[in-house]
């Protein structure tokens, strides 16, 4: 009776170090997901917020052809609101890339998101990226 193994039945096993290069690989491509989730939602936001201010725009450019006399300044939300798509009850609101809820200033041509202070905003720093902003 043979109490060892033969030699060309040797079971093959992982190295301590192939182990952690494994799980270093691991750990790169779970940070590196987690790295471009944030920035797609970043994205997301951005985008979310030019469509309603697209439609809001649009609604502004009808309104303002139905009546060519109104100044731009004297737009209000309720004077608007009929001209948003989808039979819209409210203004459309925005989320901030922190969570807030941002409202849209129509006095403004091209209309842009408010930051509560008057203020535009846009994150993205480019008022001609379609981002935030309706651009030009």
């Amino acid at each position: 009776m043979n109490l060892f193994r033969p030699s060309h039945l040797r079971l093959r096993a992982f190295t301590l170090l192939e182990m952690t290069i494994v799980i270093m690989v691991m750990l790169a491509l779970i940070s590196t997901g987690l790295f471009v989730s944030g920035s797609i939602q970043t994205w997301q936001r951005g985008r979310e917020a030019s469509e309603v201010l697209r439609g809001v725009y649009t609604a502004q450019r009808l309104y303002l052809s139905d009546n060519p006399t109104t100044a731009v300044t004297s737009l209000t939300n309720a004077l608007l609101i009929p001209y948003l798509a989808n039979q819209a009850t409210t203004m459309p609101t925005v989320k901030s890339l922190t969570g807030g809820t941002l409202n849209i200033k129509v006095t403004v041509f091209p209309p842009v998101v408010d930051n509560g202070s008057g203020v535009a905003y846009d994150p993205s720093g480019n008022p001609k990226d379609s981002l935030w902003d309706v651009g030009e």
